[in-house]
């Protein structure tokens, strides 16, 4: 097993979320002696919303959730770990179409409430016979805690990841909870490898819907660790209404902006924790572009120098070369002029219309990177557009994982 990253954070006390029982079980999808299989099955009456991937070579089973999400409700979760089940064709399909059938025959549910998502190695059918072994057997187990669930959804990932928000709704505090998978693979086009949110709110299908596609456009959609989409990315919200609350149903509804700000912090939270969990990591880099020409632009500056491999190996080897983040901005593609660039690492300004700054000391932009935690901030100087970004160094650690990944 890969050891802990050293930017690993410990992992919270989640309370229960009404209306949602998970299970773990051991199907077998590799040669390894733990559970990989997650089982939530969710009340009556639960609604889900979700983003998945713009590869366009998407899983089977980000097929299946996109149909399914048309319909707006759920009874049932199930994740396999260890094959993604992609680019496997008919038989992909065929064992997605199995998982589900064998929940709902087993629940008595339909087979579109079902929800399935899988990580792994991609190009490998999943297993049919383990499959509905593995649900069969996660139906028989005793109940699993969060950190459980967290933990089975692993891949390479060295820690589960999982974060709690509360807010109040119509004078109920409702709780969202959340658990994330992602190590590598890692620079989403909508959400993170596999991601799932969970709460007792009572709220709307098409408003939980907008809602997450609103966090996910500056959480999840704002971190990379080495600058490629994976084919199976799933952010899925599941609420089950048993908090109480009046539902919310629209965005002038009261309090819908006090659980917007849980959603969002929520993710937040968990995306961050992906990148602490990068493969190889040794530092937490966060890239704030400001004076863009808009938002959207300084997100694509700001993913440009956290993807750019001699940005992240020069953090690594805590190089305080700022010009390589020249380099970055310039090769975005967004509008940018050169001497109205400005350039800080942590409190320290580098440079400055267009120049190093005048009597610069590099002194202290080394400290700063001998440290765990990297800031980088880039102003444009065209306008108002901001953006935060999240990433990690690029080590030979990253090079040792994804070279013997398939071993």
């Amino acid at each position: 097993m890969t050891d802990l990253s050293p930017l690993a954070l410990p992992f919270p006390d989640l309370p229960p979320v009404a209306g949602v029982r998970l299970g773990i079980a051991r199907a077998g999808y590799k040669a390894w002696d733990r559970a990989d299989l997650t089982y939530a099955a969710f009340d009556e009456g639960t609604v889900v919303a979700g983003v998945t991937t713009q590869s366009l070579c998407p899983s089977p089973e980000v097929e299946w959730c996109r149909a399914a999400l048309v319909l707006g409700h759920a009874r049932a979760l199930v994740v396999n770990a260890g094959n993604s089940n992609a680019f496997t064709g008919h038989r992909g399909r065929a064992a997605v179409e199995a998982i589900a059938a064998r929940v709902a025959g087993t629940t008595g549910c339909r087979p579109s409430d079902v929800f399935v998502a899988s990580t792994g190695v991609i190009g490998v059918p999943l297993p049919i016979d383990r499959a509905e072994a593995g649900i069969d057997a996660v139906l028989a187990a005793p109940p699993a805690s969060w950190a459980d669930a967290a933990a089975t959804i692993m891949t390479t990932d060295t820690f589960p990841k999982g974060a709690v928000t509360h807010a109040i709704v119509d004078g109920r505090r409702v709780t969202l909870i959340g658990i994330v998978k992602g190590s590598g693979m890692i620079a989403p086009d909508m959400a993170t490898m596999l991601g799932f949110v969970f709460t007792d709110c009572a709220i709307t299908s098409p408003l939980l819907q907008a809602m997450l596609a609103e966090a996910n456009a500056t959480t999840f959609s704002c971190i990379t660790v080495d600058g490629d989409t994976s084919t199976s990315d799933t952010v899925l919200a599941f609420a089950t209404g048993q908090a109480g609350n009046a539902p919310l149903d629209s965005d002038e509804a009261p309090a819908a902006d006090a659980f917007r700000a849980a959603l969002i912090d929520l993710c937040r939270m968990l995306a961050q924790a992906v990148v602490r969990d990068g493969e190889g990591a040794s530092k937490f880099v966060t890239i704030a572009v400001t004076g863009a020409k808009s938002n959207a632009s300084a997100r694509r500056i700001g993913l440009s120098i956290a993807n750019s491999p001699l940005v992240k190996t020069a953090i690594a080897g805590e190089d305080a070369n700022w010009g390589r983040v020249v380099m970055a901005v310039g090769k975005a593609g967004e509008p940018a002029e050169r001497d109205l660039l400005s350039i800080r690492f942590g409190d320290t300004q580098v440079a400055t219309a267009g120049m190093a700054v005048e009597g610069y000391d590099e002194a202290p932009v080394a400290a700063h990177l001998t440290g765990r935690e990297i800031e980088i901030g880039v102003d444009i100087g065209l306008g108002d557009g901001a953006a935060t970004v999240w990433t990690c160094d690029l080590t030979h650690g990253y090079i040792a994982i994804n070279a013997d990944y398939r071993s």
